[in-house]
């Protein structure tokens, strides 16, 4: 019989105490609201006390967005893996459509993926949580911009395109998902259906003739 070493125990313990820290914050933050719940409140459901919170995680907002620093982590990589002889908006498209077909699997090792989706729902409805939402989109997209100028050997301080074209793909996945949380299907299949029309219609919206297409 195998034993597991006790360092491999230990961070398995931590594992699964920082999951249910994270599954008890957001099961109340639906609930209850966001400014309605407290951190002993979140402790208490997860069974461990305030201090072993603050051990995980420095506030609620952190807890909040646990699974959306997953995924943009997730598709940051997806990112990076694309072939470079993609074009760099062909390489985000197929990068994000990659990354929900993948990210669900990372997404229940920690809570179930109708949860989180419920709990993003909660991010887009709640004023506080939505502008540290839009303010990560920024950071993020910044780092896209830089990863994209990097892949085509460009100088994004004097070549204004990278930024350009993630502002762009970024605008496109903040309408996908406005419109799917007004939706009925608030599944991760509608969202990822949503983001591949949205992103198929970009080139025509920006170029193509409405009147006359």
């Amino acid at each position: 019989m195998t034993v597991e070493p006790a360092a491999g125990l230990r961070e398995r313990k931590k594992q699964r105490t920082r999951n249910d820290l994270a599954r008890a914050a957001l099961e109340l933050f639906i609930g209850k609201g966001y400014e309605q719940t407290t951190v002993d409140e979140i402790a208490e459901a997860a069974d461990v006390s305030q201090r072993t919170f603050f051990r995980y995680f420095a506030s609620k907002e952190e807890v909040a967005f646990t699974i959306q620093t997953l995924i943009e982590s997730h598709f940051v990589e997806a990112v990076r893996e694309r072939p470079a002889h993609e074009p760099p908006f062909e390489a985000m498209r197929r990068a994000v459509l990659a990354a929900w077909d993948t990210i669900g699997e990372a997404i229940e090792e920690i809570i179930p993926l109708e949860l989180h989706m419920r709990a993003y729902l909660v991010i887009e409805s709640t004023p506080a949580l939505l502008a540290v939402h839009l303010r990560r989109s920024t950071e993020l997209e910044e780092k896209i911009a830089r990863l994209i100028a990097d892949r085509e050997g460009l100088d994004i301080d004097t070549d204004p395109r990278p930024r350009v074209a993630v502002a762009a793909f970024s605008g496109v996945m903040r309408v996908a998902g406005r419109v799917w949380g007004q939706g009925e299907d608030v599944s991760a299949d509608a969202i990822r259906d949503l983001t591949a029309d949205y992103l198929e219609h970009l080139g025509a919206a920006l170029a193509g003739d409405w009147r006359n297409g």
